[in-house]
């Protein structure tokens, strides 16, 4: 008995059925699409599991020198 009591030869049957269903040129693309989604999948979780960097202040937003600009706006309106 092969899985959940399929033979083996089930198995090659139902096989073959695919491919003429399909075609071989399909498959291949199916099967080189599905490696390609498994690869970025992979990639994604190695990426989500390292440690984040540091930011650098350099890259903080400095809104310290945005308020004299504003002062000085607020004071040609008036």
């Amino acid at each position: 008995m092969g899985l959940g009591g399929i033979s083996i030869w089930q198995l090659v049957i139902i096989l073959a059925i695919i491919l003429l269903l399909f075609g071989s040129k399909k498959l291949r693309n199916i099967g080189g699409d599905l490696g390609n989604a498994v690869k970025g999948f992979k990639s994604a979780m190695k990426d989500g599991t390292e440690e984040p960097k540091a930011i650098d202040e350099k890259q903080d937003a400095n809104f310290s020198a945005d308020t004299s600009a504003e002062k000085e706006s607020e004071k040609t309106e008036k």
